[in-house]
C-alpha cells in the first residue's frame, strides 16, 4: 500500500492528467491535408474554431480547423455583398449562391458557404468576414481536417416521387453539442427522413434515426419530409432538437431518442403557417425568456415564444392556419435569408433583396 502522501500525489497527478485529456483541443483529432469539398452547404461551429461543413454532393461532413480562435464579437456590416464576393472570387455576381452563414464564437467572425458557378461545375468556397467588412476566402490547402461520409445517402441521380433530386437534401442542417454533430437530411431508405448524432472526433457513421412527424397542414403522418432547419433547445435539462419543416410544422425530438436505427415519432408543437419554407433558426434569451427566431421564404422572420414548450400538447389534427406555440412577425427584419447569433444581444443577418442585392449586418435581437 502506498504511503498516504504518495497516494495523494498519485491521485493529484491522475486528476491533472485526466483534466488535460478532457481539455484537449478538438483540433488534436484532425490531420493535415486539403479537404476535397465538392459542395458547401450548411455550416456549424464547434469549440476551438472547428468549422463543420455539409458537402451534399459528396454526402459527407467535413470538420475544418480554421485556426481562428482569438477575438471578440463586434458589429459587422457589408453592403453590396454580392459584388464584393464576385470581385473576390473573380466571377459574376449572378453566378454566386450563398448557402449558409455561421458566426465563429471564438472570434466573432462570420463564415459563409458560397457556390461559384452553376450546375455540376459549380465550385465551393468558404468566405470569412470580420468587423472591418472585408471578405477573404478561407485557404483550405494543407489545413487540419476530418471527413465523415454518410453511409446511406441518396444516390447522386436519385429523385423523389415529384421528380425532385434528393441528393441535395442528404444534409439540410447541422449543429454541434456535447461532443456530437447533429445532422438532418434524407437517406436512401424508404423511411427516409433522418436525424443523426455523429460522435466527434469522427469514427464510424451509423445509419441514423428515422424520424416521423404528423404534418399539420398536410393532415397526415410523414416519413419522407426533410427537416429544413433546426435548433437545439434544453427542455427540463434534456437537449431537444426543434425541427422546422416545409409548410411549416415545428417538431420536437429529444436528442436521447435519436439512437442508431431507431424509428422516432416527433411531437408537433406548433404550426407556423402553410405555403412556406423555413430557412434558418436560432435560440436566444431576452428579458428572462427564451425565444426562437425563424427565417422563412414567405412569412418573414418569426419570433416564437417557448413559454410552456415542455407542456405543449402535440398537434394531431389538421391545422388550416396556425396553432401551438405563439409567434409574432418581426417586420423590421425584412428579406432575411440566413442568421446566426453574434452575441447575447445581437444577431448577424444576411438579407437578400429581390433585386439580388445582399447585405450582411448586425441587428439587435428583438
Amino acid at each position: 500500500m502506498l504511503p498516504r502522501f504518495r497516494l495523494i500525489a498519485a491521485l493529484v497527478t491522475a486528476a491533472v492528467l485526466a483534466g488535460s485529456l478532457s481539455a484537449a483541443p478538438l483540433t488534436d483529432s484532425l490531420r493535415k491535408g486539403t479537404p476535397d469539398l465538392k459542395s458547401a452547404g450548411a455550416l456549424a461551429f464547434g469549440p476551438d474554431g472547428v468549422l463543420f461543413v455539409a458537402d451534399t454532393r459528396g454526402a459527407a461532413i467535413f470538420a475544418i480547423d480554421t485556426a481562428d480562435t482569438k477575438g471578440e464579437a463586434a458589429p459587422i456590416k457589408v453592403e453590396d455583398l454580392q459584388d464584393k464576393l464576385a470581385s473576390l472570387l473573380g466571377t459574376d455576381a449572378k453566378a454566386l449562391r450563398v448557402n449558409d452563414l455561421a458566426v465563429n464564437p471564438a472570434s466573432g467572425k462570420a463564415y459563409l458557404s458560397v457556390m461559384r458557378g452553376q450546375g455540376p461545375d459549380a465550385k465551393s468556397v468558404i468566405v470569412r468576414i470580420g468587423s472591418k467588412g472585408e471578405p477573404e476566402a478561407l485557404d483550405l490547402k494543407d489545413v487540419k481536417f476530418a471527413r465523415a461520409e454518410l453511409p446511406n445517402a441518396p444516390a447522386p441521380d436519385a429523385v423523389d416521387k415529384r421528380k425532385i433530386p434528393t441528393r441535395p437534401l442528404s444534409i439540410t442542417d447541422l449543429a454541434y453539442v456535447n461532443g456530437q454533430v447533429i445532422v438532418a437530411g434524407l437517406s436512401s431508405e424508404e423511411f427516409s427522413s433522418k436525424l443523426r448524432s455523429i460522435p466527434f472526433p469522427f469514427k464510424d457513421v451509423d445509419k441514423g434515426a428515422s424520424v416521423e412527424i404528423f404534418h399539420t397542414s398536410h393532415n397526415r403522418l410523414e416519413t419522407d419530409s426533410p427537416v429544413r432547419t433546426f435548433a437545439l433547445y434544453d427542455v427540463k435539462g434534456e437537449v431537444n432538437v426543434l425541427a422546422a419543416y416545409t409548410c411549416t410544422p415545428l417538431v420536437r425530438f429529444p436528442l436521447s431518442d435519436l439512437k442508431p436505427g431507431a424509428k422516432v415519432h416527433g411531437q408537433t408543437i406548433a404550426e407556423l403557417g402553410n405555403g412556406n419554407q423555413p430557412l434558418d433558426m436560432i435560440v436566444y434569451e431576452k428579458g428572462g425568456k427564451k425565444y426562437l427566431l425563424v427565417t422563412n421564404t414567405k412569412r418573414g422572420v418569426m419570433k416564437v415564444s417557448t413559454d410552456n414548450i415542455d407542456s405543449q400538447e402535440p398537434l394531431t389534427e389538421r391545422v388550416a392556419d396556425t396553432a401551438g406555440l405563439k409567434y409574432e412577425t418581426i417586420k423590421s427584419l425584412a428579406d432575411v435569408d440566413q442568421l446566426d447569433k453574434l452575441d447575447n444581444q445581437h444577431a448577424l443577418v444576411l438579407r437578400k433583396a429581390k433585386t439580388g442585392a445582399m447585405t450582411l449586418e448586425t441587428v439587435e435581437l428583438p
